[in-house]
């Protein structure tokens, strides 16, 4: 959705109807993961995918019969045993998705969760898929107030509650609930999709090395900031893809930063007067990855250095250094694809083998 969300706005605005169809639940190796989304206009102009090409053909007719209609539709894809090439999915899948016309009638919540979403600001939107009172209905969410109604107002209360601590996680899922919001009911089908901010990448160090993480970081969407005490080398000239540029001391910076679960840190500064308060301070912290450039008997140094500090080994285990996979990268592109194959795989809980090596599922439940 955020990456249609400028298109989709505008049919909104100009009064063009059209479909959206929506990815809300997936089993074994399906495409595309929940949230993923096609749209059709009245026009029948296509935007995004909800399955890579499997089943788009069927997804479209289903939208442009729900634009016909009016009325939601939920469908589920699935593979053939008889007929695999069929209307399916070739790669043994199943995914279930939900169609619902966007008109201001239908989703009157669309403009403010779009804005929300343009301005980075969290939120969140909770469907109804099945169950009474109707289909398609829907409530957003922020951090301070809600918007639209699926029921009655514990319905509400109890799907806000349940979607606040999604949206602080990042978390986009289905939720079981009852008609009344009775935790251990199942009346109810919800989808709740979170649109949290980018999740921060903080690269720390401005040498060449730095450039190219910086724009992988940007092609896996995150808010990319490089922080280098020198000004002469934190600069937009040499750092075009970068959110932002900081010219400050490391560590000063992370100090004052905002630091989450879902944080990247690359610390490629090869310097232990940066490296070590710095590390000393980001292993103390809850970034979801912590990882260092340098040889390895930099790394034994480093380490050395950190258990002077005080850092127990629990503390020193969540730094990967050497920083990346052992995928014999030698250029920066490479050593850049190195690394964000580690995040990618710890993020996961990927074993960075070849697939071809492997039996466990290709794709993994989100953590």
């Amino acid at each position: 959705m955020r990456e249609l969300i400028a298109p989709l706005l505008a049919w909104y605005r100009e009064g063009q109807p059209f479909a959206l169809a929506t990815v809300v639940r997936t089993w074994r190796s399906a495409p595309r993961q929940p949230g993923a989304v096609m749209a059709v206009s009245a026009a029948g102009e296509a935007l995004g995918s909800v399955s890579g090409g499997c089943v788009e053909g069927a997804v479209y007719e289903l939208a442009q019969e729900v634009l016909r209609t009016g009325v939601p539709e939920l469908a589920s894809f699935g593979v053939s045993d008889d007929d695999a090439f069929a209307v399916g999915l070739t790669c043994g899948g199943t995914l279930q998705v939900f169609v619902q016309p966007v008109t201001p009638q239908s989703y009157p919540e669309f403009p403010a969760l779009a804005e929300s979403i343009q301005s980075s600001t969290p939120v969140a939107i909770a469907t109804l898929l099945d169950g009474a009172p109707a289909p398609g209905r829907h409530l957003r969410i922020t951090p301070e107030d809600t918007a639209g109604a699926l029921g009655s107002p514990r319905l509400n209360e109890a799907v806000r509650d349940h979607a606040r601590g999604m949206l602080a996680l990042g978390s986009t899922g289905f939720l079981h609930i009852g008609a009344d919001g009775e935790q251990r009911g199942d009346d109810l089908s919800i989808f709740v999709e979170s649109f949290a901010p980018p999740p921060r990448m903080l690269v720390f160090g401005a040498i060449d090395f730095a450039g190219a993480v910086a724009r992988i970081g940007k092609f896996l969407g995150y808010h990319v900031t490089v922080c280098d005490a020198r000004p002469v080398f934190a600069t937009a000239k040499r750092f075009p893809e970068a959110d932002e540029l900081v010219v400050m001391w490391p560590h000063k910076y992370l100090a004052e930063t905002t630091v989450d679960e879902r944080t990247a840190i690359c610390v490629l500064t090869h310097d232990p007067k940066f490296d070590v308060p710095l590390l000393e301070l980001a292993l103390r912290g809850n970034a979801a990855y912590i990882g260092a450039m340098g040889s390895r008997r930099t790394h034994e140094d480093r380490l050395t250095r950190l258990r002077e500090l005080g850092l127990t080994e629990s503390e020193l285990s969540r730094l990967s250094s050497p920083i990346g996979l052992d995928l014999g990268a030698r250029t920066p592109e490479e050593t850049a694809v190195s690394i964000a194959a580690e995040i990618i795989s710890l993020t996961w809980g990927g074993s960075g083998r070849r697939l071809a090596e492997t039996d466990n599922p290709i794709h993994r439940p989100q953590p």
